[in-house]
């Protein structure tokens, strides 16, 4: 009972929590101080007992700690938070997964108090994340809402705020650090200054290795097992091709004139060759046998001669970064899961392009550009064809009423898809402006989750920056749909007679569609209200 309590109220902090820590030590002391491992029925209601009182309490955020089976393994436990609200650290202006963090309370090794720090878990699909920098260093003081690091996701580069008091006693995990699974120790903390020199050489694995490396020490070595005999594979049949015997006369080798002209056709000498004929005589399948054993290894001295004679080639391996692998993975899903159509049609622009500075004039001279009225119109065109706002599942099919549009950003980081939320009830500036901001944190990489999740369709214009007349995008799961957007170019239209024409501008756009949602005749449904916002862009503004 004693060592129990003495445990419970070893920390600091521990004797500082919440009411659950007040109001539960009794029954934990209670319900950990049995001499023998408890069984499974005991320890069911102990945390019955436990559940009970926090759930009652008034305490929203309350602490869960799991611990060992006897009092003889709690001293040497590390005790596991698992609540995400509580956490030491929080994602700067995000909530998500939780921190993964462990308390650990001084054992035989001499440890002092201390926090492991593991990697977050960011995203739903997120399962290993890189350390850009830390913007602390060991030994440095922290506190509440400073930032300790910032870590790189499968999406964005996030910031890592703390949220007690404490030192940074170890840093586990470097700048640059690559691949770090979720849940794995970045850091140590400590409550006092002095107990900072104890964690020079920590290693967060250090504790259960040793127990590891005694149970496989005192386990039987496991007898090897029995070696099988491998038979060898029947060799293939040998060509008919025998070591040169004495011809049947003397010296005198026996052919037919089939097989003699054959033979001097191809400088096969007829001393190496044994005859299959009646009495050995040599006979034209004995030469047709004799070429094909020779083309046979011909062929490969050639190639071992070429591959030894090719230069080297000159390269460079780049290392794929985050967001290089979440691209590659989710296209190549969606090109081999998703059934993709195109659709194309052009689009007349003149009127747009002579309404572009009447429209800057009256947003107060914001610089309004084409892809900011292609937004707009896709946003519109959703609304009047709904189904086209949709996402696929295996028992439905679910229709967005909200919509919000990505816009694809190229970066030097790589590609990335802010979301324009409710795009169809927003004014053309404030799509501009957002837009702008959005494209800025994109090539910063400073986008936060809630910038680019979320969205229902999605915008590539390759036309205004690039030039590109005309190409088809890849669906951005579990999205449905995705517009290409082409460059605009003039035209010569032809009138009724052979004097008779004009000119006019034009811009190819190619819709990409998922055929399990979006059939054809919808798809080109909504090319249909898409085209008629472009054309006629003051409909955008009823």
């Amino acid at each position: 009972m004693a060592c129990v309590s003495h445990l419970i109220k070893h920390s600091k902090k521990l004797r500082n929590a919440s009411s659950f820590m007040r109001h539960e030590h009794a029954d934990l002391v209670r319900w950990l101080s049995y001499d023998s491992h408890l069984s499974g029925g005991k320890m069911n209601d102990a945390w019955t007992v436990i559940e009970k009182r926090r759930y009652s309490s008034t305490a929203a955020n309350s602490t869960v700690m799991s611990f060992g089976a006897s009092k003889k393994d709690v001293s040497r436990k590390i005790m596991k938070v698992g609540n995400p609200i509580a956490g030491p650290l929080s994602m700067k202006d995000f909530a998500c997964s939780p921190v993964h963090w462990k308390r650990g309370f001084s054992s035989d090794s001499g440890l002092p108090p201390h926090q492991e720090i593991g990697m977050p878990s960011l995203s739903p699909t997120m399962t290993e994340g890189n350390i850009a920098r830390w913007l602390k260093k060991e030994g440095d003081k922290i506190s509440p809402g400073e930032v300790l690091c910032e870590v790189e996701t499968d999406k964005a580069t996030v910031e890592m705020e703390c949220m007690e008091d404490g030192y940074l006693a170890k840093i586990l995990k470097g700048d640059g650090s690559k691949e770090i699974q979720v849940g794995e120790v970045i850091a140590v903390t400590v409550e006092d200054e002095g107990d900072i020199a104890k964690f020079k050489d920590y290693s967060p694995s250090a504790s259960e290795s040793g127990d590891t490396s005694a149970k496989e020490a005192s386990a039987p070595t496991p007898p090897a097992p029995p070696k099988e005999e491998v038979e060898k594979p029947a060799g293939l049949p040998e060509p008919k091709i025998s070591k040169p015997n004495a011809a049947p006369d003397g010296d005198r080798s026996f052919a037919s004139p089939l097989a003699r002209k054959l033979a001097e056709d191809h400088n096969v000498p007829l001393s190496s060759i044994k005859g299959t004929g009646p009495d050995g005589h040599i006979v034209k399948a004995d030469i047709e046998d004799y070429l094909a054993s020779r083309g046979k290894e011909a062929p490969a001295t050639k190639s071992v001669t070429k591959d030894t004679s090719a230069p080297a080639l000159d390269y460079v391996d780049i290392p794929h970064s985050q967001i290089r692998k979440v691209t590659a993975s989710r296209l190549l899903f969606s090109k081999q899961t998703i059934p993709h159509y195109y659709l194309t049609v052009d689009t007349c622009v003149d009127k747009l392009m002579g309404q572009l500075n009447s429209l800057q004039e009256s947003s107060g001279g914001k610089r309004i550009s084409v892809n900011d009225l292609v937004i707009k119109a896709a946003a519109l065109a959703l609304r009047k064809v709904p189904q086209c706002n949709s996402s696929w599942t295996d028992n439905y099919i679910r229709q967005f009423n909200n919509v919000n549009i990505n816009v694809a950003v190229q970066t030097d980081n790589g590609l990335y898809v802010p979301v324009i939320r409710d795009a169809d009830k927003k004014g053309l500036s404030k799509i501009a402006d957002e837009v702008k901001s959005l494209a800025q944190r994109a090539r910063e990489n400073s986008l936060k989750p809630e910038d680019y999740e979320g969205g229902t369709f999605t915008v590539s214009n390759l036309g205004g920056p690039f030039g590109i007349k005309q190409f088809c995008a890849i669906v951005n799961p579990p999205q449905s749909g995705i517009l290409a957007v082409g460059s605009a170019e003039k035209r010569v239209i032809p009138g009724s007679g052979p004097d008779d024409f004009q000119f006019a501008s034009f811009m190819t756009i190619t819709l990409s569609c998922d055929h399990r949602v979006i059939d054809g005749a919808v798809g080109a449904e909504w090319l249909k209200a898409f085209k008629g916002y472009i054309e006629n862009p003051e409909s955008m503004l009823l």
